[in-house]
Order: C-alpha cells, then structure tokens, then sequence
C-alpha cells in the first residue's frame, strides 16, 4: 500500500509563501496523476491541483492560478505545491493524493491514496 506524506504547512501572513512536499513510500510509476486537495472547517475538501508523473501535464482550480504552482521529482518520488501570494481564504488542511487515471481529476472518488494532510493558516 502507497503510503504519502506531506510536510511544509505553517502559519504565515497574507501574501507570503509556502511550499507543500508530498512524499510516497513506494514508486509511483503505477499511478498517473498526483494531486492537492484542501478542507477547511466546515466546509468539503475541494481540488487545488494536479500533475502527471508521465509529461507534467498540470491543472488548477480557477482560485490558485497564477499563485500556486505543482511539480514532481520522480527520482526523488515527491510531488511539491508552491504556493505565492497566500490569501486568508487559502487557509485549510492540505492533502495529497494518488489517482490511477490519466486524466488529471479533480473528484475526490478519482483518487485512491490519501496523506494525512499538513495545515495551512494565513492571517490577515
């Protein structure tokens, strides 16, 4: 079973940054697509982006692009999300997750394995 972790959450104000990392336990050559998710309290955990380990084709929800950008290291079996000019909305628990579909999804149900998450928090 495919374990991820992720690292790199914190507290930090409006406007500052941050970088996600993803790490999973095994080789990842058998799922095609990586992805960030968010929850915040209350609310569902909604996709933030995704990539293929193939070609590093991307996607993004409208609200991060432009500040928010996925890569993966292969080598390295990692997958990051830099994440600039953070806004209070951003603020939620991050998680990645591991999808057997080429299709970049952003459905939750597309996604097989899940870390554990790692909280974000933008003050105002």
């Amino acid at each position: 079973q495919v374990q991820l972790v992720e690292s790199g959450g914190g507290l930090v104000q409006a406007g500052g940054s941050l970088r996600l990392a993803c790490v999973a336990s095994e080789r990842t050559f058998s799922f095609y697509s990586m992805g960030w998710f968010r929850q915040a309290p209350g609310k569902e955990r909604e996709f933030v982006a995704a990539i293929t380990w193939t070609n590093g084709r991307t996607r993004y929800r409208d609200s991060v692009k432009g500040r928010f950008t996925i890569s993966r290291d292969a080598i390295k079996n990692t997958v990051y999300l830099q994440m600039n000019s953070l806004k209070p909305e951003d603020t939620a628990v991050y998680y990645c997750a591991s999808s057997l579909s080429p299709m970049i999804p952003i459905s939750t149900v597309d996604y097989r394995y899940w870390g554990q998450g790692t909280q974000v928090t933008v003050s105002s």
